[in-house]
Formats: structure tokens, C-alpha cells, sequence
């Protein structure tokens, strides 16, 4: 059985990077768990890749996030494009 975890776990595991490490791996455990594959919208997207997408642009406009407020970010963010109605 697959473990999810919330964004506190992901950002608790790596708390031990720093600087871009941290983005690296927070992103890595994102990854790991997503599930968009199975319920594709249309084919045309995965939710995870582009959540960090979008951060990586706010990144470039506001500066970069680290630790727990990146990875609240990164849920947010996925949370948002599952739950919009006007991807199609």
C-alpha cells in the first residue's frame, strides 16, 4: 500500500537540506506520490509537474521558498489545478 504524506511530513523529512537540496527533495516526494496517471483529465497534464511549475514562476517574481511554506505551497498549488473547473 502507498504512503501519502501531508505537506508537514514531506517538509519534516527534509528538513535536513538546505537551499535548493530542499526544493529538490520536497519536490522528489511529491512526485513520488502523485497519482495523476490514474485519474487522467483528458490526457493532457500532470497535476504534480505542473504545481511545480507555477511555483517556479512565483519563485522567479517573489524569491524562492523553502522547507514547510514551499511544500504548503506545492499542496496548495496541486489542490487548486485538481479542483479547477476551467483546465478543459
Amino acid at each position: 500500500m502507498k504512503e501519502y504524506r501531508t505537506a508537514e511530513q514531506i517538509a519534516a523529512l527534509t528538513d535536513n537540506k538546505d537551499g535548493i537540496a530542499n526544493i529538490r527533495a520536497i519536490n522528489a516526494l511529491y512526485r513520488a506520490q502523485d497519482e495523476s496517471h490514474l485519474y487522467p483529465i483528458r490526457n493532457r497534464f500532470n497535476a504534480t509537474e505542473r504545481a511545480i511549475r507555477r511555483v517556479r514562476r512565483f519563485a522567479k517574481d517573489y524569491g524562492t521558498l523553502y522547507g514547510l511554506e514551499y511544500s504548503y505551497v506545492i499542496d496548495n498549488e496541486s489542490t487548486e489545478i485538481v479542483n479547477d473547473s476551467n483546465q478543459f
